[in-house]
């Protein structure tokens, strides 16, 4: 089967089975184009994950583009960002046509509950598999911890703070470390 017709099949099925939106797929993109497909490395993976979530759009459709660029070029990327992206599409332009009011079914918003359990479960599963395979370096453990701290003040006090400014703080502060060390490097060198 030709590469561009793999990557749009691929990821079509990502889009169509997983609930819950980006985070939700990283794990199952992950397990399929990492570890079933060898499409790309665990490192790419989790450098794909660090560039999507910074750049503007979905997280789950980034990491398609990346891949599908990967694997088929320009043509690949197309192909799996349609993938991703065309069930959801599909479901809820199919919704919003023929079903007024559907959150209203009570079977449906008893489903979407245990769906919303099922998402968190999912993201947490991705968040684990990073947190194992990431650098044991002091600088990216403290950088981990303090975000986890922040972010749990926020959600606690209920402070109205963008993730956006906190993944850039603590872009800065690896930047700075870097920079830092960098200098260090070099007056010893001299």
């Amino acid at each position: 089967m030709p590469i561009i017709i793999e990557l749009f099949l691929t990821f079509a099925k990502i889009g169509l089975f997983t609930f819950g939106g980006g985070y939700a797929m990283l794990s199952i993109i992950e397990n399929i184009c990492v570890e079933k497909k060898n499409w790309i490395t665990h490192d790419e993976m989790m450098n794909i994950t660090v560039i999507a979530e910074s750049t503007p759009g979905p997280v789950a459709i980034n990491c398609a583009t990346f891949v599908g660029y990967k694997k088929g070029k320009l043509l690949g990327a197309i192909f799996a960002t349609i993938g991703v992206a065309l069930p959801s599409f599909i479901i809820i332009f199919a919704i919003s046509m023929f079903l007024e009011g559907f959150l209203e079914i009570t079977w449906i918003a008893h489903a979407f509950l245990g769906i919303k359990i099922a998402v968190g479960i999912l993201i947490l599963d991705a968040a684990i598999k990073m947190i194992k395979k990431m650098q044991k370096k002091p600088l990216q453990i403290g950088i981990l911890l303090a975000s986890f701290a922040v972010i749990m003040l926020v959600n606690v006090l209920k402070l109205h703070v963008s993730s956006i400014m906190i993944m850039l703080l603590a872009a800065v502060v690896s930047v700075a470390f870097f920079l830092l060390n960098k200098g260090k490097r070099k007056e010893g060198q001299a």
